[in-house]
């Protein structure tokens, strides 16, 4: 089956591949006033007076059409046909080829203007109308589904993909280390090994150091509490204790070869 251009009617390559963001089968087409400066359209205009300005009862199609190029790369392009839903017949297109193509209108979220265009690529404006908001929506969603395919949404070249996609290897940085390489890593101040103290020099004056006493017996066996002094009769009789110690231990006069002084010379 052959793959047919929805804004004309024409024949594409048989490679073009085609899929339908949208469809709706009842659409009100309106012949709209110009726009009023300031205000933007009006849709209570359009709907005024019993309806005259309604001209048709339309179905909707949201097409996207993916044609490959001779060099590779493919063609993209979205278009918003009006058909008459029991014969298919094309009543009007317009080509997505930019935002304005659908604009709101101040007064409601189920009506828009639509620019149409013929193969001759004479312009007008038509109005749209919706019966459902949930199907206003799902046309507002359909349309920025058509924007990603046409490279909107991450400015690039607007109908057109490149041939091939890079990989994403490709797109990424080796940041991996090959054989034989290293990584230095220089650490913070309070990371790094604290410099051992300097040495003091052995010219400087006794004056400037101070020594400290050497540690006590008791201090010495962990005890920091000194004993209580010694009452004063311990102190007598470690005194007398110590003297007969003294006296005791002294040879008498008979053993040094002296004698008794009775009869000897110390008479």
């Amino acid at each position: 089956m052959d793959t047919i251009d929805p804004a004309t009617g024409q024949p594409l390559p048989s490679d073009s591949l085609q899929r339908v963001l949208f469809i709706t089968n009842t659409v009100h087409v309106y012949n709209i006033p110009p726009m009023v400066p300031g205000k933007g359209h009006v849709a209570a205009t359009w709907t005024a007076d019993g309806n005259k300005r309604q001209i048709f009862t339309a179905r909707l199609r949201v097409i996207e059409t993916s044609i490959p190029q001779p060099d590779g790369s493919e063609k993209v392009k979205t278009d918003i046909v009006l058909e008459d839903g029991k014969t298919g017949q094309l009543f009007a297109a317009a080509p997505y080829t930019t935002q304005a193509v659908v604009e709101s209108v101040s007064d409601s979220s189920r009506f828009f203007a639509l620019r149409v265009q013929d193969e001759a690529g004479r312009k007008a404006s038509l109005g749209i109308g919706f019966e459902e908001r949930t199907e206003s929506f799902d046309f507002g969603v359909s349309l920025q589904e058509a924007g990603k395919g046409l490279g909107w949404d991450h400015g690039g070249s607007a109908g057109k993909k490149p041939a091939v996609e890079k990989k994403q290897s490709e797109d990424k940085r080796d940041y991996s280390l090959k054989e034989g390489e290293t990584i230095t890593v220089n650490l913070p101040g309070r990371f790094q090994r604290r410099r051992p103290d300097p040495e003091p020099q052995s010219n400087a004056p006794l004056s400037s150091f101070s020594l400290a006493p050497p540690p006590s017996a008791s201090a010495s066996k962990g005890s920091g509490i000194l004993p209580p002094p010694p009452s004063a009769p311990t102190v007598r009789v470690q005194q007398s204790s110590s003297q007969n110690t003294q006296s005791s231990n002294q040879p008498s006069a008979a053993e040094l070869g002296f004698d008794d002084g009775k009869f000897g010379e110390f008479a």
